[in-house]
């Protein structure tokens, strides 16, 4: 099957919930980030510091080239910014299938308030629980016209417990599924 995208705003659960829908499905799993930073050997903030985000933006889009034309049945967690970017969503809804996790604003702020996000987005660290909450919506405002052009759109608000995230897994699953045997029809 053709590889799975999956986008959104950071927060909604891209890794949280690909790992799992790519164990439940036998699929490989590629976060695009860490793909790139193992690519390179610097992290992606080391990237954007050092060589700029045009630069990070180019090996994003050669990255997503890769893992999209040289891997099938693979789940891959895309960068928030990634379907922003001049034909990615394209490339993507070309050569897969695209996934947008959408949630609420409220939870993706619960989440990204969370001490260990703050410490993995650095970004967010000297930021207050308002400001985040200020930064998601005018970031979504920016970005939901690019993750509206995916294919699927799948609710990511239960991801709190490792009960809620299997079964969030496994419904996506079921629909990814039903969703590819009908096209084989």
């Amino acid at each position: 099957m053709k590889p799975v995208f999956l986008i959104g705003y950071m927060g909604c659960g891209k890794t949280t919930l690909g790992e799992p829908l790519a164990q439940e499905l036998g699929w490989r799993f590629v976060d695009l980030d860490q793909y790139i930073e193992a690519k390179e050997g610097m992290t992606a903030k080391e990237i954007f510091m050092t060589l700029g985000e045009p630069h990070f933006r180019k090996l994003e889009r050669e990255a997503l080239q890769e893992v999209a034309t040289a891997c099938d049945n693979t789940i891959v967690a895309c960068g928030g910014g990634t379907p922003l970017q001049e034909g990615n969503m394209e490339l993507m809804n070309s050569l897969g299938i695209t996934v947008w996790l959408r949630t609420s604003v409220e939870r993706i702020t619960s989440r990204l308030v969370l001490p260990e996000q703050r410490c993995k987005r650095p970004l967010l660290s000297g930021m207050s629980d308002d400001e985040i909450r200020a930064s998601v919506v005018q970031g979504l405002d920016v970005r939901t016209p690019f993750y509206e052009q995916a294919q699927l759109q799948f609710d990511s608000t239960r991801l709190e417990s490792e009960e809620q995230i299997s079964d969030s897994a496994r419904q996506l699953a079921q629909l990814l599924l039903s969703l590819t045997a009908n096209f084989e029809n």
